[in-house]
């Protein structure tokens, strides 16, 4: 995911502000995760799981970042595909619904872990952050789909 995300820094970097400071939070957002997911807590049960303050933080900056593709990014991104194309804005409506599918993944990751006390429910903590990871994966490859249409087809 961290070469995915230097390859799209590169690719459209200073094209567009918005654009940018989305992909630094997806950068911090990918380092908390790699964090959590660290050879500390990678399917050990054995090891300790990260302080729920860790759990806390990552979880406010992937609700954050979700928040700001949803209520901010996409719906300009859409607004730009519906006045350069009829094949962007269906692209764009597209895969909308597959991303929101991956917000699914992660409100309930977030539903789960951002202030649990439960310890029960903390030993499913490795098999749902590596679900989360793969959703945010697939998640992070349709926004760059969206981007590099954009980019490519109205710059």
């Amino acid at each position: 995911m961290l070469s995915q995300l230097e390859k799209a820094q590169q690719k459209w970097g200073g094209s567009h502000s918005v654009i940018d400071k989305w992909l630094t939070d997806r950068q911090e957002l990918l380092v908390q995760y790699c964090a959590l997911a660290g050879p500390a807590h990678h399917g050990k049960h054995d090891q300790a799981l990260p302080e729920q303050t860790c759990i806390q933080s990552f979880c406010q900056l992937l609700m954050d970042y979700l928040s700001a593709g949803h209520f901010e990014i996409y719906d300009d991104i859409v607004k730009q595909c519906e006045s350069r194309g009829e094949d962007s804005l269906k692209l764009a409506r597209s895969l909308y619904p597959q991303i929101s599918a991956t917000t699914d993944i992660a409100l309930d990751f977030n539903d789960n872990y951002a202030e649990s006390k439960n310890d029960d429910l903390l030993e499913n903590f490795d098999k749902d952050l590596s679900q989360l990871g793969e959703a945010l994966s697939i998640r992070f490859e349709l926004e760059d789909e969206l981007i590099h249409n954009l980019y490519t087809n109205h710059s």
